[in-house]
C-alpha cells in the first residue's frame, strides 16, 4: 500500500477538514461533509471523492440530530431524496453530468409548489395540500440534479418578518436558539447556517430573504423583479414578490440563481432578458465600480454594533472600488396598500370562509386589505411602476448602493414585538424598487448574533452586485464563522 493518499482519500479528507474547522467535533462523518460550500461540495462529487449519497445522506443525518430543536423543516423527504441521489449517482457513473447542481442536497421553502410533496405555507389552512405540478423553480432545480430534502417553515403565507407564526410553530435562530430567525423565509435561511442543506430557496416581498439571511449570518440573494419565475409560488404580492437562493457563500448563490433564473412565458411577471453567467460574474473586477451610500433612512437609528459593523465593512468595500460617494433615493409610494390589497385579493374566499384557520396575526392582516377602494389600488401600483423606471437614474451616478441588512441583530423571541418599528425599513425599499440585492455577513455583536450588509445593483445587474459582494467576501471571513450546536 502507498503510503501517500490517492486522490479520492486527499479530496474527502480536504472536506472533513473544512466541516471539522467549521462545526463542533463529534463522531459522525455526516458533520464533517455537511461544513463546507455548495461549490466544494460540487468539485468533491465531480472527483468522485464523494458520492451524491454521501452527501444526502450526512444532510439527512443532520437534520435528524438538530431540526427538533431549530425547527426550520416542515416536511422531510428523506426516501425520495435517497433515491434521487441514487439516480443522479447512476448517470454520473454514466457519464452524465448536468451541472454544478448535480447531486447537490437542497431544501425549499414551504410555499413553493412540490407535485406529490405537501405544501403548506405554514398554515392550517394548507397543512394538507398536496400539489399537482412543480413551480418552474423547482422544475429547473431538478433538472439540474438538484435533491430536494424537503419543505421548510417560514412565517405563515409569508406574512411577517420573524418566523415565529407558524402553524407548526417558531423558527429557532441557530447562533441563539431563544432568538427569531428573522422572516418569513426562517427556516430556509437556519437550514443552511445550521448545515442541514448545502442550499434553499425563499421569497422575499418585504424583505423575506434577506432579514433572516442577515439574523442567521448567511448569503441571501433577491434578483431583479421579474428575473425568476413565481410561477407555482404561492403569493403574498404579485407585484412585490421575488424568489432567490439562501447559501453559505456569494458563489453559491451564483451557482443556484444561474440555475433558476430566465424567462418563463406561463408568468406574467417574468421578463425576457438575456440571463447572464451569474458564476463568471463573481470573477470580475471591481476597481472601476462606484460605490453609492444611502444615508438617510438606512443609516439611521442604528444599533451601535450593527453602525460600526457597517462602517468597517464601507471601509473594505472602498478599497475595493473606485469611488464612493452618499446619494438620495427617490421617495415610495404607498407599497404597504399594494401588498395588502394584493394578500387579501388572493385570501378572501379562504379568510371568509375558514377564519379559524390562519393564526391570529396572519387574519389580522390579510384582513386589513378588504378596505381599500380600487382608486388607491390602482394610483398606488401607477406610482412604483413609475419608481421602477426613475431608480435607473439613480445609477447613472453610481454602480452599487450599500447599506445595513437591518437596524439591530435578532431579537429574541420576548423582544420580537419591536420588530414592527423597523423591521422592514432597511429591506422592503428594494422590493419596490424591483432591482437586485443581496446581504452579506459582515460582523457580529458582543452577543454572537451576525449582523449584514446590503448591497444594491441597478435593474438586471446582477453580476455587478455579484461581483462586489464576492469581492467583499473574498478579503473577509464572517462567512466562514457557523453557529457550534453541539449543545443542542
Amino acid at each position: 500500500m502507498s503510503e501517500f493518499p490517492t486522490r479520492r482519500e486527499f479530496l474527502t479528507s480536504a472536506a472533513v477538514a473544512a466541516g471539522r474547522m467549521a462545526l463542533p467535533p463529534g463522531p459522525a462523518e455526516a458533520q464533517d461533509l455537511t461544513g463546507i460550500s455548495l461549490q466544494q461540495a460540487g468539485h468533491l462529487l465531480r472527483s468522485r471523492a464523494v458520492s451524491p449519497v454521501d452527501l444526502t445522506q450526512a444532510c439527512l443525518t443532520r437534520i435528524e440530530r438538530y431540526n427538533r430543536q431549530l425547527n426550520a423543516f416542515i416536511t422531510v423527504t428523506g426516501e425520495q431524496a435517497l433515491a434521487q441521489a441514487r439516480a443522479m449517482e447512476a448517470e454520473q457513473a454514466s457519464g452524465k453530468w448536468r451541472g454544478p447542481l448535480h447531486g447537490i442536497p437542497i431544501a425549499l421553502k414551504d410555499n413553493i409548489d412540490t407535485a406529490g410533496i405537501r405544501t403548506t405555507a405554514a398554515s392550517g389552512l394548507f397543512k394538507d395540500r398536496i400539489p399537482t405540478q412543480d413551480a418552474e423553480v423547482v422544475r429547473r432545480l431538478k433538472l439540474a440534479g438538484a435533491i430536494l430534502l424537503g419543505k421548510l417553515n417560514l412565517h405563515e403565507f409569508a406574512y411577517g418578518g420573524t418566523s415565529d407564526v407558524s402553524y407548526f410553530g417558531a423558527v429557532h435562530n441557530p447562533w441563539a436558539l431563544d432568538h427569531i430567525s428573522g422572516g418569513s423565509s426562517g427556516g430556509s435561511a437556519v437550514a443552511v447556517a445550521a448545515g442541514l442543506c448545502f442550499a434553499t430557496l425563499g421569497t422575499d416581498t418585504g424583505g423575506s430573504i434577506r432579514i433572516p439571511s442577515s439574523y442567521c449570518g448567511v448569503v441571501g440573494w433577491m434578483p431583479t423583479y421579474g428575473r425568476v419565475s413565481l410561477r407555482g409560488v404561492i403569493p403574498l404580492s404579485w407585484s412585490l414578490d421575488h424568489a432567490g437562493p439562501i447559501c453559505r457563500t456569494v458563489e453559491d448563490c451564483g451557482l443556484v440563481q444561474g440555475t433558476i433564473a430566465g424567462y418563463d412565458p406561463l408568468d406574467p411577471t417574468s421578463v425576457d432578458v438575456p440571463v447572464a453567467d451569474d458564476i463568471r460574474a463573481t470573477q470580475m473586477q471591481t476597481s472601476t465600480l462606484r460605490l453609492g451610500i444611502p444615508r438617510s433612512p438606512f443609516f439611521e437609528n442604528l444599533d451601535s454594533e450593527v453602525a460600526a459593523a457597517v462602517e468597517t465593512a464601507i471601509g473594505v468595500l472602498r478599497k475595493l472600488t473606485k469611488s464612493a460617494v452618499d446619494v438620495e433615493l427617490p421617495n415610495l409610494p404607498n407599497t404597504r396598500l399594494i401588498l395588502e390589497t394584493e394578500a387579501y385579493a388572493y385570501h378572501s374566499k379562504w379568510i371568509t370562509a375558514s377564519p379559524d384557520q390562519y393564526q391570529p396575526l396572519t387574519r389580522k392582516r390579510i384582513l386589513t386589505g378588504a378596505h381599500f377602494n380600487a382608486a388607491d389600488y390602482a394610483e398606488a401600483l401607477r406610482q412604483m411602476n413609475l419608481l421602477r423606471r426613475q431608480i435607473s437614474q439613480v445609477f447613472a451616478d453610481v454602480d452599487v448602493l450599500v447599506t445595513p441588512t437591518m437596524v439591530s441583530t435578532a431579537e429574541s423571541f420576548a423582544e420580537s414585538r419591536n420588530f414592527q418599528r423597523f423591521g422592514l425599513r432597511n429591506t422592503s425599499p428594494f422590493d419596490a424598487y424591483g432591482v437586485p440585492v443581496i446581504t452579506v455577513p459582515c460582523g457580529f455583536s458582543a452577543a454572537g448574533l451576525p449582523i449584514g450588509l446590503q448591497i444594491s445593483g441597478a435593474p438586471f445587474a446582477e453580476p455587478t452586485v455579484l461581483a462586489l459582494a464576492h469581492a467583499y467576501e473574498r478579503d473577509t471571513e464572517w462567512h466562514t464563522r457557523h453557529p457550534k450546536l453541539n449543545n443542542i
